[in-house]
C-alpha cells in the first residue's frame, strides 16, 4: 500500500517571516538601551551633588558647612548699631564716614546710627551723664533688632557713645555679641578713671585709640584691661587723637591707610567674637 505524501508547509508570507525573525533582533536592541541607560544614568551621588546645588568641578555644595565656616558672614550678617559721641549727633560728617567704612568692612546687614534725645532733631543741649542715655540707646538697639531678626548684635560707639555701649553690654536685657570702642573716654573732664564699667562687660571688646589720645592714655587702659574677664584687644592708631584723626606732623601711614587697618582688625574681631560665641 503506498504511503501518502506529506504535505510541505507552506512558506510564511515575508511580514510574517520578519515578525518571526524580530524577538531576536528585538532582544538585541533592547540590550543596546539598556547598557545605553546604564552609561547615561547619573549616579546616587551626582544627583545627591546636583540637589545640593553642587556645580561640576566644585569640592563642596552651596551652603555647606565648609563653605560657611570659610565665610562666617554668609551665614549670618552682623546688625551694627553705631552711636554718637558727646560734640556731635550722627549727621557730622565723621559719623556719616565712619557708617560707610563700617558698613563695606563687616559685611553687616545695617549699620545702623541715630541721636540721642538731648540733641535730636536740631537740638543743641549739653549731653548728660552716659547713664542717662541707656534707655534711649535701648530703644534704638530694639528697634533695629526687630527688623533684622537673628542677625548677630554689634555695638558701635564713638567716645561717649561707646560708653554707653559698653554700659548696655555689662548689663543684663541685650544680647550682645561684640562691642567696638572707637576713642574710649577712659577719664573723665576731672581726670578721674572711668573704669568701672568696662570691668563689669559680658561682653568680648575692641578698643580702637589714637596714640596721642589723652582721654584714654595707652598705658592705663591697658592695666584696666588686664582685669577684664572678658576678651579684649586694642588697635592704635599711631599718632592719632581722640577722634583717630592723625596730626599734620605725624608720620608713617597716611590717614586712609590708619583708617584701614582699624577696619581690618575690627572686622576680624568681630568674626572671631561670633565664632567663639557659636
Amino acid at each position: 500500500m503506498a504511503r501518502p505524501k506529506r504535505r510541505r508547509a507552506a512558506s510564511p508570507p515575508p511580514e510574517e517571516a520578519a515578525a518571526v525573525a524580530a524577538p531576536s533582533k528585538s532582544r538585541s536592541n533592547r540590550k543596546e538601551a539598556l547598557m545605553k541607560s546604564v552609561v547615561q544614568q547619573p549616579s546616587k551621588k551626582s544627583k545627591r551633588n546636583q540637589k545640593d546645588g553642587l556645580k561640576q568641578g566644585e569640592g563642596e555644595p552651596s551652603g555647606s558647612v565648609a563653605e560657611l565656616k570659610s565665610n562666617p558672614h554668609k551665614l549670618a550678617a552682623p546688625l551694627v548699631v553705631f552711636a554718637h559721641g558727646a560734640g556731635a549727633n550722627s549727621s557730622h560728617e565723621w559719623m556719616v564716614r565712619w557708617k560707610k567704612l563700617l558698613a563695606e568692612a563687616t559685611n553687616a546687614v545695617e549699620v545702623v546710627t541715630f541721636d540721642y534725645p538731648y540733641c535730636a532733631n536740631g537740638k543743641k543741649g549739653a549731653p548728660p551723664k552716659a547713664e542717662k542715655l541707656v534707655e534711649s540707646h535701648r530703644e534704638e538697639i530694639s528697634r533695629a533688632v526687630s527688623q533684622h531678626p537673628g542677625h548677630p548684635l554689634v555695638l558701635v560707639g564713638k567716645s561717649m557713645g561707646s560708653r554707653v555701649s559698653c554700659i548696655i553690654a555689662g548689663t543684663e536685657g541685650t544680647d550682645v555679641a561684640a562691642v567696638v570702642c572707637l576713642g574710649y573716654p577712659l577719664k573723665g573732664a576731672n581726670g578721674a578713671l572711668r573704669d568701672q564699667t568696662l570691668l563689669e562687660l559680658q561682653t568680648p571688646v575692641l578698643f580702637v585709640q589714637g596714640s596721642k589720645d589723652s582721654m584714654c592714655p595707652l598705658t592705663e587702659l591697658e592695666k584696666v584691661l588686664k582685669n577684664l574677664s572678658v576678651m579684649n584687644e586694642v588697635h592704635v592708631v599711631e599718632g592719632g587723637d581722640h577722634s583717630l584723626k592723625k596730626g599734620k606732623r605725624a608720620g608713617g601711614l597716611s590717614q586712609e591707610e590708619e583708617d584701614q587697618k582699624a577696619l581690618e582688625h575690627i572686622n576680624a574681631f568681630i568674626t572671631k567674637a561670633l565664632t567663639n560665641t557659636k
